[in-house]
């Protein structure tokens, strides 16, 4: 098998680096070809790679899934970090838990994926500025919130907004707030069912849930 074949196959099915010859796990360019098409495809590189810094630049700045295989000190790099939460906000995970405490990095990954602040240090959980923008981006991110935050009305209102079945992880006194509750089953009838009884025969809601 010659390279031009070996990117072939990578363009096509970046996995497929795993079955090809060790001396293309070697070549910057397949392996860089590959990680493109997935970014998991750096678990089959040469390790030499896992520890190369720009070369992890590139990888995480193609697919920020990268970041889970590269080497323990590199996930201690902020710019590299950085850049892989840009690109996919859950590589979060995989960062050092120093850089998850770090409020500019999980403010992008939460603005690029909301669920990644399931994995922001519990410190951050509780800043509001994170959470309202997690929630704009993925409602169901209030689960992740701390419980201060399910009990302010301008988070909820946004979450449900965005994504109605969030109101069962609101404080229950938001629950009974019509505002919030009315929001939520404008964005999908189901949220209703996590409303306080007290609002489940509302007329108004009522009237909003058949709609939605």
């Amino acid at each position: 098998m010659d390279k031009k074949k070996a990117l072939k196959i990578v363009k096509k099915d970046g996995q497929s680096l795993k079955d090809l010859p060790h001396n293309f796990k070697k070549n910057k360019e397949i392996v860089l070809e590959a990680i493109k098409k997935w970014g998991g495809a750096l678990k089959y590189a040469d390790e030499s790679f896992k520890k190369d810094k720009q070369f992890i630049f590139k990888a995480v700045k193609l697919d920020g899934y990268a970041l889970k295989f590269v080497s323990k000190n590199l996930k201690k790099n902020r710019k590299i970090v950085l850049e892989a939460v840009k690109q996919w906000g859950s590589a979060l995970e995989h960062a050092d838990k120093t850089l998850k405490k770090d409020k500019k990095i999980v403010l992008e990954a939460v603005r690029q994926h909301g669920g990644a602040l399931n994995y922001a240090d519990n410190t951050l959980k509780k800043d509001k500025k994170i959470v309202i923008e997690a929630v704009k981006q993925a409602g169901y991110a209030l689960e992740c919130a701390h419980k201060s935050l399910k009990k302010d009305k301008e988070v909820v209102l946004l979450a449900v907004k965005e994504n109605g079945f969030a109101l069962q992880d609101a404080d229950d006194s938001l629950k009974k707030d019509k505002e919030v509750v009315l929001a939520a089953v404008k964005q999908t009838s189901g949220a209703l069912e996590y409303a306080d009884v007290s609002l489940q025969k509302d007329l108004n809601i009522l009237a909003e849930a058949l709609k939605s």
